[in-house]
């Protein structure tokens, strides 16, 4: 009895593990770039992990509305990777999400790659390369925060104590407003650095 217990539970933690990653493989962005697709297929994975960090760093990081991404993920069932891209979309385009949003349910058959165009990011141009930039920088949230395995590094994710990427910053999610801030481009993290450690070392047989 034991063992058939043993033989059922193994058996139900490899459908799990099968079924979490279909979700990654079946995911398809198809943005025209092989490096932003990977990256957004982790993210996608990220989002269904933990689902509350997620909706915070959207709306935290490109002043996307809370109740928009909720209803994305929540009711009309987007992929948390479409999400995510949608809403970076928005940012580096200074438009609403809720514009893109619209823009990719009206022509979700061609990918993100046409619907970046139509909103003049074209591959190879500077606005592609700051895009591709912001998801490397939120890739290196995620992966900080303790999801997803280590990709190679690409643009905005080279492990560098910057703004955005820094081992000891620890993201707000305090400061998570419901309201479109019209990408102006503050990125809304009011992060806290804890760089204040190193003065109070007690000394090996201390005294002095």
């Amino acid at each position: 009895m034991k063992f058939r217990s043993t033989v059922f539970a193994l058996a139900l933690g490899l459908a799990f593990s099968a079924g979490a990653g279909a979700v990654t493989i079946g995911f398809n962005p198809r943005t025209g770039d092989v490096w932003v697709d990977t990256q957004l297929r982790e993210m996608n994975q990220y989002g269904y992990d933990d689902r509350d960090y997620f909706v915070d760093d959207l709306v935290n990081n490109f002043g996307a509305p809370r109740y928009l991404v909720t209803d994305l993920l929540v009711t009309r069932r987007w992929a948390p990777g479409d999400v995510y891209y949608a809403c970076a979309l928005a940012y580096a385009s200074h438009r609403p999400c809720g514009d893109v949003v619209h823009m990719y349910e009206q022509d979700r058959g061609h990918g993100w790659g046409v619907i970046a165009q139509r909103m003049g990011i074209k591959p190879g141009s500077p606005e592609f390369f700051a895009l591709k930039g912001q998801v490397g920088k939120s890739h290196g949230r995620f992966k900080e925060h303790g999801h997803g395995p280590i990709l190679d590094r690409g643009p905005g994710d080279s492990g560098d104590q910057g703004p955005g990427n820094s081992k000891g910053h620890k993201e707000n999610h305090g400061n998570s407003g419901d309201h479109e801030h019209g990408n102006s481009g503050e990125h809304g993290n009011g992060g806290e650095h804890g760089n204040g450690g190193g003065k109070g070392k007690n000394k090996k047989g201390g005294g002095h």
